[in-house]
């Protein structure tokens, strides 16, 4: 299951999905609601409704699954993970936001910044434009190809910055409700990704030190390592996770894809 982050669909993943496959796995992109794409793409947006939109995928499929969330769908691969820990094998966090119940991604940038003053934690904060309500951000072209895609091939970074869409704040500003006895027995990984101008290296790790017990792989790569760097991504986060849920490994089950 790949979950995206904000401004964006299903799409962030279309490079890297056909290296799962020939890896084994059978990914499944998932557009959330009220993010522009899909079925539901002008539908409310809200993490209840992020959760049950994968929860539904995940009961068609009808087999346990691996959860990644990339950058804020890390929040709904944790609130996943909650409400379906013995149908998640593992989550994957990808420059994901990994927060403790309770805490939002921009508390999270508060604290760090009152802790190391003169630090810069904003990422693409700046690069942000509303709508006259505030409900609604996009993120400004210049801002996306810097903090985005900066390490990306040319053309599939302006690609990938014309599919940006407005994002509601209700499906951004979000709190985990997160409990030891469910999500806290779920394996999880961390791929930290240490040239990231969007999900700072450092509050990747700040992330890690709150909700410690995620193992963690390190990437040299920017904000979205599934366009800019997918087979070095595959060659890292595979071996690592079929270790982890060696139930599910390609070589113990040679005939049968998974999901």
């Amino acid at each position: 299951m790949l979950i995206h982050g904000a401004w964006q669909g299903a799409w962030a993943f279309a490079a890297w999905t056909p290296l799962l496959a020939a890896r084994g796995w059978v990914p499944h992109a998932v557009d959330l609601p009220g993010n522009g794409w899909g079925a539901t793409a002008d539908a409310p947006a809200d993490l209840a409704r992020y959760t049950q939109q994968v929860v539904d995928v995940i009961d068609g499929i009808g087999e346990p699954v691996v959860v990644l969330g990339h950058s804020g769908g890390g929040i709904t691969a944790s609130q996943v993970a909650e409400a379906l820990p013995d149908r998640v094998l593992a989550v994957v966090y990808l420059a994901g936001m990994m927060l403790p119940s309770g805490l939002s991604y921009g508390e999270l940038v508060r604290d760090a910044a009152a802790e190391a003053p003169g630090e810069d934690f904003a990422g693409i904060t700046p690069y942000l434009e509303w709508n006259a309500s505030r409900s609604h951000s996009r993120v400004r072209p210049d801002g996306a190809l810097r903090c985005f895609v900066h390490d990306c091939d040319a053309a599939a970074a302006r690609d990938a910055v014309g599919l940006l869409r407005p994002q509601p704040e209700t499906g951004r500003d979000m709190r985990n409700h997160l409990s030891a006895e469910r999500f806290g027995r779920v394996p999880r990984l961390y791929v930290e990704c240490s040239d990231d101008r969007s999900v700072l290296p450092a509050l990747q790790r700040r992330m890690q030190r709150l909700s410690p017990g995620a193992q963690r792989l390190v990437l040299d790569v920017g904000h979205v390592p599934q366009l800019a760097q997918p087979a070095l991504l595959t060659a890292l986060l595979c071996p690592a996770l079929e270790m982890l849920v060696p139930s599910r490994s390609p070589s113990s089950s040679p005939s049968q894809e998974m999901p």
